[in-house]
């Protein structure tokens, strides 16, 4: 297990405070400091429509956004894995974009690969306008450092595939070509996705169909792999209300070909804002609302000096679907500089299949 910081001298001079004070801020502002005011960035507001392929890139105009593609995988043997890559950019103030190191973004790239046996990670981070970290819309190229994201020949930015993915660590390495001829689907209400009663909210969409195949090398050790992959993309201004502790996030890709997004939002009071979305394999999509959804922790697993829920059983009667969610490694903490659980977990019950599991605030 590895945490791999390389920031420069002088990116961390104009960004450590502000990762300082996030780290503050996360504690009476929701995870991550997500929940902290976002005057002076632009808001997320009803009815902007999400357009391809200018809104694959960045918009500094808000505050947070990020790129984060999840894959369960298995080798020859019918073994599980999984694999993670994450970008995220944080402007450090908001306005016109500076040049040079006067920019204002802050990158943050997480990667992961999972089987039962061990978790792996790495976590690296960059200052924008200098080339360290990026992303192009168009041809579609995400980078930080040397992981990169990166558009195929022939990539159709309505479906945004094929894709090639690849990451490092110091124990691990990583590359999987994603492929799909399924359209990108919108979550929440055409985009627009809401995470409080009080109004917060993020525009967010998904590529959940993605084949994946590539290889996986652990300790110098090789493996093929091939699987099921999820791309989510968001950004915001505030996604969190303040008083917002953290979330409990699931992807599922069901045997059946269907998928299913749902998060419960935490809030200090102890009660919780839910939503999700149902897709068909066609990706026709069916939003799931708070009072369909039942999450009920089942069995904890203790990590890090805390108790993390890494088992579930779900519930949304209107679906007819009841299901039990196990991890395939429940030591898949996330010991980075906000430190979170993200891993590959199977399910079973009325539906069966695989999907990620991500818990943070705990």
């Amino acid at each position: 297990m590895s945490g791999d910081f390389r920031l420069s001298r002088r990116a961390f001079a104009g960004g450590g405070l502000l990762l300082a004070s996030a780290q503050k801020a996360a504690r009476a502002q929701g995870f991550a400091g997500l929940g902290m005011n976002g005057q002076g960035f632009a808001p997320v507001i009803p009815g902007r429509k999400l357009i391809f392929p200018a809104d694959h890139g960045p918009h500094p105009e808000f505050r947070i956004e990020w790129w984060y593609v999840t894959a369960n995988l298995t080798d020859a043997t019918g073994s599980s894995y999984g694999a993670q890559w994450t970008l995220f950019r944080q402007a450090m103030s908001s306005g016109a974009q500076q040049r040079g190191w006067a920019n204002q973004q802050i990158w943050m790239g997480h990667a992961a690969v999972t089987r039962a046996d061990t978790h792996r990670f790495s976590e690296t981070f960059a200052r924008g306008g200098v080339g360290q970290a990026d992303v192009e819309a168009t041809p579609f190229h995400a980078w930080i450092d040397a992981w990169q994201m990166r558009g195929r020949e022939g990539l159709n930015n309505g479906t945004l595939s094929p894709l090639e993915l690849n990451a490092a660590g110091p124990d691990f390495t990583y590359t999987l070509r994603l492929e799909t001829d399924r359209p990108l689907v919108l979550q929440g209400e055409d985009g627009y996705s809401v995470k409080s009663e009080q109004g917060q909210a993020s525009y967010y969409y998904s590529q959940p169909y993605f084949k994946a195949a590539g290889h996986i090398t652990i300790d110098d050790r090789p493996i093929e792999v091939t699987g099921q992959a999820w791309m989510d993309r968001e950004w915001s201004s505030q996604p969190l209300a303040s008083d917002q502790t953290g979330w409990d996030w699931l992807s599922l890709h069901f045997n059946g070909g269907e998928k299913l997004m749902l998060f419960r939002l935490r809030r200090t009071d102890g009660h919780s804002f839910l939503s999700g979305k149902w897709f068909s394999p066609d990706g026709n999509g069916r939003p799931i609302i708070s009072s369909e959804i039942v999450m009920t922790p089942k069995a904890s697993t203790g990590i890090a000096g805390r108790s993390i829920p890494t088992s579930w059983d779900i519930a949304i009667p209107s679906l007819a679907l009841t299901i039990s969610c196990a991890p395939v490694n429940p030591k898949c903490w996330m010991g980075t500089r906000f430190p979170y659980w993200e891993g590959p977990i199977g399910f079973s019950g009325s539906h069966n299949g695989v999907g990620y599991l991500e818990m943070t605030g705990y």
